[in-house]
């Protein structure tokens, strides 16, 4: 037998083994997954062993299986692998009973430098952010009419959001009541400069967004997936015409079969909740009605049907809460109306609930 013949083999072998380990897999008995704060990844995930990450728990979750999350506040973000099988057989995500779960897209800052009474410096090292950084990402996209050098990124005061400004003139020189933030993206570092008038922000807790997202797929079609109970907030969502991929704190990335109940879903910079699109090249390249029709038959193509999307979203019981300012500012300089400024954000599925 030729080398060639031996490879093939060997290679047709090893994707018959993965298919029916995976097979078996879907078919073993749902179990439940914990996490905890308190919790190490290397645990096997049982009630008297939880993990640390709820991200861990995704990896380890198959269809069927219920992911119990325990009190506590979780910065991360929640990219589920995979999904369910069927209405019967979900990836069921779950804050514990009687437990307040937060899921922050924020990381909490504290080496604040004060440059005169009203206001403080930070400097941030970019490798915070990863590869993707807040206050170097603007608000933009398709019928935008204003507010495009806003970023994505907020600084949070116990859970207040600051007005972000245009210069940092305005910052260094507020002498009023207003609480005001300014930042610049180095190659290295962020510097972000904030009013904090009659507090030390190294004794308070401030946050800022980290994060684009909070609880979303990184691929489409990962279906069948509840998320219940959780407190969802600080993430740097952008703009969400309904012409571009539409990312929210909570977004099903152009899946079916979800259910979203029971959520209080805060202090997310453009949208809450998504139920769609997924990207393409055409993304915010459509301001038109005949870039609109051009979407909507882009979509057809990408399986919206009814025959797909026969079972729908479920969108159950949640809450949406404006950050501060955040009503007022989707009237002045974000837009002409906040139509995407929004708690849901839904598309795709006009008409349903």
């Amino acid at each position: 037998m030729s080398l060639m013949k031996v490879i093939a083999t060997y290679a047709m072998l090893y994707m018959c083994v993965f298919a029916q380990a995976k097979e078996v897999k879907s078919l073993q008995s749902p179990r439940q997954w914990h996490v905890s704060i308190s919790g190490n990844d290397s645990a096997d995930g049982s009630a008297t062993a939880p993990l640390r990450h709820i991200q861990t728990a995704a990896e380890r979750a198959y269809p069927g299986d219920v992911v119990i999350v325990h009190e506590g506040v979780y910065r991360e973000r929640v990219v589920p692998p995979r999904g369910g099988e069927s209405k019967e057989r979900p990836i069921t995500y779950q804050a514990a009973e009687g437990e307040k779960v937060e899921i922050k897209g924020s990381e909490v800052i504290k080496n604040w430098r004060r440059l005169n009474n009203e206001t403080w410096e930070t400097v941030i090292p970019n490798s915070l952010f990863g590869d993707f950084n807040p206050y170097n990402d603007t608000i933009h996209g398709d019928w935008l009419a204003r507010g495009q050098w806003s970023h994505t990124g907020e600084v949070y005061l116990n859970d207040r959001a600051l007005a972000e400004t245009e210069q940092l003139e305005d910052v260094l020189l507020n002498k009023g009541n207003r609480q005001l933030w300014y930042s610049k993206v180095g190659n290295d570092s962020t510097w972000i400069w904030a009013n904090f008038p009659g507090c030390d922000p190294n004794r308070e807790l401030v946050e800022i967004n980290v994060r684009r997202t909070v609880f979303y797929p990184e691929k489409p079609f990962v279906n069948y997936i509840t998320v219940r109970g959780f407190h969802v907030s600080q993430a740097a969502t952008p703009w969400a015409p309904p012409t571009a991929e539409q990312i929210g704190a909570i977004g099903t990335h152009w899946s079916k079969g979800w259910t979203i109940e029971d959520n209080v879903v805060t202090h997310s910079k453009c949208v809450g909740i998504t139920l769609g699109k997924y990207g393409d090249e055409w993304d915010n390249k459509a301001e038109s009605v005949e870039g609109y029709v051009g979407t909507v038959k882009r979509a057809l193509d990408n399986q919206w049907n009814r025959k797909f999307f026969i079972l729908g979203i479920r969108i159950g019981r949640y809450q949406t809460a404006c950050g501060y300012r955040r009503c007022d500012r989707a009237q002045s300089h974000l837009s002409d109306g906040g139509r995407h400024l929004a708690g849901l954000d839904d598309t795709r599925y006009k008409g349903d609930t």
